[in-house]
Formats: C-alpha cells, structure tokens, sequence
C-alpha cells in the first residue's frame, strides 16, 4: 500500500474502523474512503455496487459488522446473520468485480467450536459445534472467511481474513443491554461508584476464562498484515493470556474505584467456558501486541468518561 492508496474503511465509525482509521491518519496515509451507514447500506447491494463503481477503491479494510454481547446475539438472532452476511457478501464481491487490489476481512474468535483444544488454532476452525448464544453471528462470519477463501481460490484474489480475540478501548460500546462485557463492567462499577451502591451484580459465574486486545494493537496487526501477509489461511489475532470474568470483573472494579461487593448470577449465561488464541502464527509473522490489559483498561475508562459525559 502506497501512502497515496484508495483505501476504503467501511464500519469506520466503530470500534474497529475508528481504530484502523486513526492508525492509517497516524502512519501518513491520505487517501482514505469512508461512508456512514445513513449514506451507504451495505446490506444493498445495488448501493454497494453504485460505491464500488465510482470511487474504485484499491484496498479494503472490511470492519464493517453488526456486533453485540451475549443478549444481543441471543435476542437478534435473525438480524445478526441477515446483516452481516448481506455486508460481508455485497463488499466481497464486488472488491473482486472491480479489482481491489487486497481486502482484509475481520472475523472474530466466536468462529471456532465452543469446546475448541485451548489456545485455539487457525485448524480448528469447523471441527465441531459453535457456542449457542452468537452461532448467528458466527456462521457469518465463517461464510466471509470462505468467501475470502473461495475468490482466492477461483478468481485469484489477494483477500486475507483475521480473527481478533475480544476487544475493548476507545469508541466502545457501553449500552448495557447489547454490549460485551469489558465495557459493560466499566459501566456498571462507574454508576455504582457514582451512586453509592454496595454490590455489583455480574452475569454468570464467573468462572469462564476470556482474553482480551486493545483495539489500536488490532489495528497495527491489520496494517502489518496488509503488508506482509498473503496466503489463504486465516491469522489469529490476540494477546495468548487470557482471565477469569471474576478476575477481569476485580481489575475493572479496581481501576474505576468501585469498593463494593461483585455478585455473580449463575443463572444468567457463561457462553463458552474458555476462548484462548493461539498466536504463534501471527508472532512468527514478526508481530506482537504491546498494550497491557491493565493499562489498556485505564485508558478505556478515561474514553468512558469523556465521551460519556459521566461525572467522574
């Protein structure tokens, strides 16, 4: 990629494409497209096509997705398929229709069987059943990892396709009712902090073990990649540590200054008992995340606060 490259960022306003935005403004490049769901539906694709046809990107950072935590992905389950397959599918194919030069689809670790070996690797992909609570969304995103696979195979197509572990930092979404669990902590203990309450009740038992990236370390492996990496197979990408939810749940309260009791809920759902990624791939491609999670966390909350506009 050439500082002066057509790169095209469609989901640029989440967490994700806000990250590779910032980066790529960062790193000198100047010649970035970016469209708003109110002025692009990726979901159509004569809109999409009429996108591709006249501004002709050269690369695609494909971000764009419609994500949410475990009641999300359990309540909306017919949106979740529907839209992130008709995003992924509409983007694909017509970066293959008019020549994009390279194309790095973001899938996520909820790809792999619930009961995956741990750390999981790249191969384990479809090698048994998905985790209920997001298999919707999962699907969807195998199918963007085949569709990559499929227009490299027939079309001879440069589309590399990335597992991020689970997220968290800057431009979070912090709406308790369809977010993931790091930034609804930092939310939760916040407002009990600020309204004096004595406990915090937590889904689950706590118990699950979970890893967790800053999404600017995501977005210097999708940059590293987009330069050094073009083969087939996907590339995990995370940290290789992972938690507890009862231990990620102590550093948050912690960090926020929340002094109360945690209560877990075992009656609410724990999803997959473990999703650790196995790195080692992404490591011998020369690169490793720098962002610790107790830093990250810090600087996460000081994003909550400011754009929030929750007292401190």
């Amino acid at each position: 990629m050439e500082k002066n490259s057509k790169i095209y960022i469609p989901g640029h306003r989440g967490m994700v494409g806000s990250a590779i935005v910032r980066l790529l403004k960062k790193e000198g490049y100047t010649n970035l497209l970016t469209r708003t769901s109110q002025q692009l539906d990726l979901r159509n694709q004569a809109e999409t096509e009429a996108f591709f046809q006249t501004e002709k990107p050269e690369y695609v950072f494909l971000a764009a997705a419609k994500v949410g935590g475990i009641h999300a992905n359990n309540t909306y389950k017919a949106d979740f398929i529907y839209d992130n397959l008709m995003i992924e599918t509409n983007i694909i194919h017509q970066s293959y229709r008019h020549q994009v030069k390279k194309l790095l689809f973001l899938g996520s670790s909820c790809i792999y069987p619930k009961l995956a070996p741990q750390p999981m690797k790249e191969n384990a992909l479809l090698t048994g059943p998905l985790e209920p609570t997001n298999e919707p969304y999962a699907i969807a995103k195998i199918a963007g990892i085949k569709l990559c696979e499929a227009y490299r195979e027939q079309h001879g197509c440069n589309f590399i396709s990335v597992m991020p572990t689970n997220l968290y930092g800057p431009n979070d979404n912090y709406d308790l009712q369809n977010s993931h669990v790091l930034p609804a902590l930092i939310r939760k203990f916040h407002e009990a902090k600020s309204e004096n309450h004595d406990a915090v009740e937590i889904w689950g038992t706590g118990n699950p073990k979970r890893e967790f990236l800053h999404v600017d370390d995501l977005a210097a492996a999708c940059l590293h990649l987009m330069h050094y990496y073009n083969d087939s197979e996907l590339v995990n990408i995370g940290t290789g540590e992972d938690l507890t939810i009862r231990e990620l749940a102590e550093t948050v309260a912690r960090i926020v200054g929340f002094s109360g009791k945690l209560r877990f809920d075992p009656s609410k759902p724990d999803g997959t008992p473990r999703k650790l990624m196995d790195i080692g791939k992404l490591k011998a491609l020369g690169f490793a995340p720098s962002i610790n999670l107790e830093n990250g966390i810090k600087s996460t909350y000081a994003d909550f606060l400011k754009t929030s506009g929750a007292p401190n």
